[in-house]
């Protein structure tokens, strides 16, 4: 397909997904279409399609993309060797990588359930890999009788939802800084597998 006249794909592409992004966290998926997005970028909405298939193609790739991130960041950081120190590690950061992107985090998980049933598996693998990690670790400190813990999984489960939440609330420049956020949900988490 050609390119629009004055498009780069190098720098469309990229604010095609950022102005998606933006739209789905403000307004909901199901609420915006593929003209608000091509007018939020300055482009025609047929130019759209030369670099997404459809708006669902689109919000697949968005949510693909920030579990790719989010992997690659977590495989980047050096494993601490005992089940507290890992904890830690992963209560830390699981906060500094979300906080740091809210409105992926929004869509993450308000528009999982609108992904088609083969995206929806794909974006569930990836959310079920990052997950196993800290089961794992819990696991581990289980067996070492370092934390009690009745069930790993839905203390895992627990745990994600408490460490995501704090997106729905921090603002940067508030009572508290990030670091501050940081250690309160650490003692919080210590405390909630301490044996």
């Amino acid at each position: 397909m050609a390119r629009t006249q004055g498009s780069h794909s190098g720098i469309t592409g990229p604010r095609i997904r950022a102005a998606a992004l933006a739209l789905f966290a403000r307004h909901g998926y199901a609420a915006v279409s593929m003209r608000q997005i091509a007018a939020e970028v300055g482009v025609q909405a047929g130019a759209l399609y030369n670099y997404t298939t459809d708006k669902q193609a689109l919000l697949f790739s968005l949510l693909r993309g920030h579990m790719d991130e989010l992997l690659e960041a977590r495989a980047a950081v050096p494993v601490p060797k005992t089940p507290l120190a890992r904890l830690e590690d992963f209560t830390r950061f699981h906060i500094r990588f979300h906080l740091a992107r809210p409105e992926a985090v929004f869509v993450s998980y308000m528009e999982l359930r609108n992904l088609e049933p083969g995206n929806f598996a794909v974006i569930e693998d990836l959310r079920r890999r990052y997950e196993t990690e800290l089961e794992d670790i819990l696991k581990d400190g289980n067996a070492r009788g370092v934390f009690a813990l009745p069930d790993t999984k839905i203390a895992t489960l627990a745990l994600i939802a408490m460490l995501t939440g704090v997106n729905t609330w921090y603002r940067a420049g508030g009572r508290l800084s990030q670091a501050e956020v940081e250690t309160v949900y650490w003692e919080m988490v210590r405390k909630a597998v301490a044996a």
